[in-house]
């Protein structure tokens, strides 16, 4: 619960979404929180601006959306997306990496994601030697991008990007992850590591100030504190 309350912040002071035009029902835009699910924390906030940010956490388990959202027939609709601006990265520093184990020979792997916290996929990592062969790969579930490579070749440079946007953001390979043909990569913001746990949400508002959930996975209510 600590890590959904850090990362909704982070979220609530970078102002992730973008403004557009207000919803037709203003009332409607606030904080509100799950209510009534033992070991299970939520917070939905609608902003007046048309984003909404939502976290739900439970055992081990956070999850994290943001995007836009409109009334529709009387039911608000969230329609989920990443982040609109690009993500920047760097290389993990020596204390950060933890993975010491050298690449199996023939192969380089570049992992992407934010220490202490999770994976990146998605990530398109361009791979460059010294004598300027190249190869590409995008990073997996894991936050793992792999690609073959000669062993007489060695890593020099990485271009990363997320799959479909540029420009690429480029790096040098320090010699001690040259040699061990492996490198890894954070990334700035913590909203770019899953992907949205769902693409639409309908709620309905209960008459009672509150939003409950539309759908048969079962009714979880939101309300104002």
């Amino acid at each position: 619960m600590k890590r959904l309350v850090a990362v909704l912040s982070l979220l609530l002071a970078g102002g992730a979404c973008a403004s557009g035009p207000a919803p037709s029902e203003p009332a409607l835009a606030g904080h509100y929180y799950l209510q009534g699910v033992r070991e299970v924390g939520g917070e939905l906030l609608l902003k007046p601006d048309g984003s909404f940010e939502w976290g739900l956490s439970y055992g081990a388990v956070d999850q994290y959306a943001q995007g836009r959202w409109t009334l529709r027939q009387g039911k608000v609709e969230l329609d989920a997306a990443g982040p609109d601006k690009e993500p920047a990265f760097r290389p993990f520093r020596d204390e950060e990496m933890r993975v010491r184990r050298p690449a199996e020979p023939g192969h380089w792997i570049a992992i992407v994601g934010m220490p202490g916290v999770g994976p990146m996929q998605g990530v398109e990592v361009s791979f460059v030697s010294r004598s300027g062969k190249t190869a590409s790969a995008v990073t997996d579930a894991n936050g793992d991008a792999s690609v073959e490579m000669p062993e007489t070749e060695r890593w020099t440079r990485a271009g990363l990007r997320r799959t479909g946007a540029a420009p690429q953001q480029w790096f040098d390979v320090a010699g001690d992850r040259a040699d061990r043909r492996l490198a890894a990569f954070a990334v700035d913001d913590a909203a770019y590591l899953a992907r949205a746990p769902f693409r639409t949400m309908t709620l309905t508002p209960d008459g009672d100030g509150g939003l409950a959930t539309d759908d048969d996975g079962g009714r979880m209510v939101y309300r104002r504190r």
